[in-house]
Order: C-alpha cells, then structure tokens, then sequence
C-alpha cells in the first residue's frame, strides 16, 4: 500500500489537472485494482514454471550432498583453491553455493575455521557463481547461451579470487567460527524434512515477490512512471553499458535477485517490450553482480565487510559488458549506438 500511495503521488504531480476530481483517489483505486487482476495470472504461470524448475534441481542436489558427492567432486579442485589464498576444504562450500544457494554455502562456510580476509574471497566467489543450474536455465530462457553464461560466472569468481587476493590487507587475522567444527550427521529422513520445510518457505516467498513485482511493474508502466524511471537512470545505465530500458529489470536483479528478475524479464519479451539482444546484455552483467541487498547482507551479518563483495563484482560486470558489446560491434557489426 505504501508503494502505491508512493506511486499515486508521482502522478498526482504529473498529472495535475486529471487529480482535481475529488474522485480521482477512487479512479486509482480502481485501476489499481485492474492491474492487479491482469497480472496475476501471468505471475501465477512464471511461478509455476520457475518453481517446477527450482524444486527437484535442489532435491536432487541434496541428495548428492547427502551421499558426499559433493565432497568427492570438492577434492579434485583443491589444488585451485590453494593458488588463491584458500585452505582446499573451501572446495566443498563454493560446489555447495554453486548448485544450491548462499544460506547452504554459509552453512558450511561455518563449520570452518576461517579468518576474515579467507571468508571474504570465498564469499566472493560464492555471490558470483551460487545456484548456478537454476539461474542459467533462467538466463537461457531470457536469451542468453548457456556455455557462456556458466562460463563468465565461474571463470569470473575464479579470477575474482585471485584478485582479491593479490590486494586484501594480509593482516585481518580474525578467525570467525561456528561453535562446532563440523555438523553431526543426520538421517535421510532428517535431511529430506529440513529440506521440504526450507522448499515450502522459499516457495511461498517466491509467490509472493513474483507476483507483488508483476504487479509492481505494471502500475509504473501503466502510470508511465516506467519511463521516467527508465530516462532518470538512463546516464548511469549506459555508463555500465546497459540499455536504458532495462533500467527497472536492473533495479529488481541488483536488489532482491536473479530469479525474480529474470521472472519479470520473461514476461517482458514475451510481451515483446524488450528484445533477447537487450536481455542478453543485461545478462552478461546480472550474472556477475545481482541480489547485492539480501545475499550481501547474510555475509555482512558473520562479519565479511561489504565493500570487498560489493564492489569487485559490480566492477567486473561493468567490464564484461563492455567487452561484450565490443565483441558484437566487432565481429556482429551490431552498432553501440543501436543498443
């Protein structure tokens, strides 16, 4: 209601003359209530599918975390980790975020004796490549390759790292710990509970945000706010290479995640509103830098400091794009200013 009122406000002043009417609150209210009525149903079939997508991909992956595949698969990229100022037992937390989420990842994260400055590359590296099947197969359906998009975040969080590692201050020393060293083991049954419990939440989560952003994203594009939004954030978008409208699907990815806004950029080219060129470049830079409110927030919470994960990631996707479009103009002859 808040947003909304937000809203009635911002045209109230761009629309000065249609508010006189001491109807006029009861005419929002009523196209409000219109919009709302066309948007869930479509809000409704992408949760659907984004749900159907999400829920045996992670059954199936703990699964193979259960069964200790995971730690299998963590041993052969050990060595990696050690070229990067990180013990190989880090191996098992990055494979964890990257075919589940960042809460699993941390989980284990927690059960390690770290220091800050060792936390913090592998955090990195998590924010960049977790639940990497999901957020592919939503980034191919929204125009991208899936070879190139696989390969950006993870060869990104990899290099990332080695940054990160080169100008880290090598004196934060602070040993952040779990109050156990490891998790006692539970029973399939057990795991299989935690996890239908945690999936039931994250579902009904994933219905409300869809569904209250679908909404959302009509009212601004009804009311026309959508292109003020869109020519307010036009300089700061094509300064890191994006097209200007893009500018709310941006807003969305950056702030409360890649499956939400990728929910919002389908129903978009569906609707032919954006073209699968415009959505693979924002892509190329979502794939690197998205959800830097709430996955930032739960490394800032154990003590990672938010600058070194922040930053670093909006920086590289900035460069990817640009070199990205550089790519196009070169060897598609597609023009930087047609974008």
């Amino acid at each position: 209601m808040l947003i909304f009122l937000i809203i009635y406000l911002l045209c109230k002043i761009k629309q000065h003359n249609l508010m006189k009417s001491d109807s006029t609150f009861t005419q929002f209210l009523k196209r409000i209530l219109t919009i709302v009525k066309l948007s869930i149903p479509p809000a409704l079939k992408t949760c659907r599918w984004l749900l159907s997508l999400m829920i045996p991909i992670s059954f199936a992956v703990t699964l193979l975390n259960f069964f200790g595949i995971l730690g299998w698969l963590a041993h052969f990229i050990n060595p990696l980790f050690n070229l990067i100022g990180l013990p190989g037992q880090c191996s098992l937390a990055y494979l964890t975020g990257i075919f589940l989420n960042v809460y699993s990842a941390i989980a284990v994260m927690m059960s390690l004796s770290l220091s800050v400055r060792q936390m913090t590359i592998l955090a990195l590296m998590v924010l960049i490549a977790h639940n990497l099947i999901v957020e592919t197969i939503i980034q191919r359906k929204t125009g991208s390759s899936t070879l190139k998009i696989i390969l950006i975040r993870v060869l990104t969080s990899i290099v990332g790292a080695f940054i990160l590692n080169q100008f880290l201050p090598p004196d934060v020393q602070k040993t952040i710990t779990d109050t156990s060293k490891a998790f006692a083991q539970a029973s399939l049954m057990e795991v299989s509970k935690t996890w239908g419990i945690n999936t039931l939440l994250l579902s009904l989560k994933i219905i409300l945000f869809i569904n209250t952003l679908m909404i959302l994203q009509k009212v601004l594009e009804d009311f026309g706010i959508l292109k003020l939004l869109s020519k307010l954030l036009s300089p700061f978008m094509r300064m890191m290479g994006l097209p200007a409208n893009t500018s709310f699907l941006w807003i969305v990815a950056n702030f409360l995640g890649l499956a939400y806004g990728g929910a919002i950029m389908i129903e978009q080219l569906e609707k032919k509103n954006i073209t699968s060129l415009e959505t693979d470049i924002l892509n190329h830079h979502t794939a690197v830098s998205h959800s830097q409110l709430e996955d930032t927030l739960l490394f800032v919470t154990i003590g990672v400091p938010v600058l070194w994960i922040t930053i670093p990631r909006v920086i590289f996707a900035i460069i990817i794009v640009w070199a990205y479009r550089l790519w196009l103009f070169k060897f598609k002859n597609i023009s930087l200013k047609n974008l």
